[in-house]
């Protein structure tokens, strides 16, 4: 909501600025329009930030983390990934924003040193977005590493000695602040949709991720780390 209200408040900066004007040279400043914005957008994040930020009465912690047999002499492995499509969209979308101001910057349509700036501001957020809009979880004898993006890039890696627990806990984005990698007072946590969370503490925080099959994974991570290290 956020972003869309920055983008449509842009676009009508822009559109004021060239309005009656029979030249582009001819336009008028839109720093002002884009500076009330850019406010206005930040106002309605706080707003929803506020409205959002408690989850539905019921959602809470398993009270034990799950727990599995593991055969002697077998390595058994758990895979896991979730991608969320209108983060997807998002980075699609601030993506064809950079292009569009890079064409028009070489195209002499406007201005080139603000095109250029939008070009990078843009360019960084699709890639960021892009980077939180999927991810895999993996579970192993080597503990669990948690890898972003279409590329697996970057990860997140936690060896067996450093988990202290593995749990499956509800989480949803009101709860958590949002979607993507969040930091809120329940730890970090990538929300990439509602649901059951794998939930690990280690070293005394705690770290959550959205995927499927989450108590398949905690179960695992709690049965390894029970086995005395090699």
């Amino acid at each position: 909501m956020t972003g869309g209200l920055l983008l449509v408040g842009g676009q009508a900066s822009v559109v004021r600025a060239n309005l009656d004007r029979s030249d582009w040279r001819e336009a008028g400043p839109a720093t002002g329009l884009m500076v009330s914005a850019a406010a206005v957008a930040g106002a309605a994040g706080v707003v929803v930030w506020l409205t959002t930020r408690q989850g539905p009465a019921g959602a809470g912690r398993v009270a034990s983390g799950p727990s599995m047999d593991s055969p002697e002499g077998q390595r058994l492995v758990w895979l896991s990934r979730t991608s969320n499509p209108w983060l997807h969209m998002a980075s699609a979308v601030t993506g064809f924003v950079a292009l569009a101001a890079a064409v028009a910057a070489v195209g002499g349509l406007v201005d080139p040193l603000p095109a250029l700036i939008l070009t990078a501001v843009f360019a960084l957020a699709s890639v960021l977005v892009l980077g939180c809009a999927s991810v895999q979880a993996r579970v192993g004898e080597d503990g669990l590493r948690v890898s972003f993006g279409p590329f697996g890039r970057p990860a997140r890696h936690w060896a067996l000695r450093d988990i202290e627990s593995a749990r499956v806990e509800r989480r949803t984005p009101g709860q958590v602040g949002g979607w993507g990698y969040r930091l809120s007072g329940l730890g970090t946590t990538v929300m990439l949709r509602s649901g059951e969370c794998l939930v690990v503490r280690a070293k005394g925080k705690e770290f959550a991720v959205s995927v499927d099959d989450a108590e398949r994974g905690a179960a695992l991570l709690n049965s390894l780390r029970a086995k005395p290290l090699r």
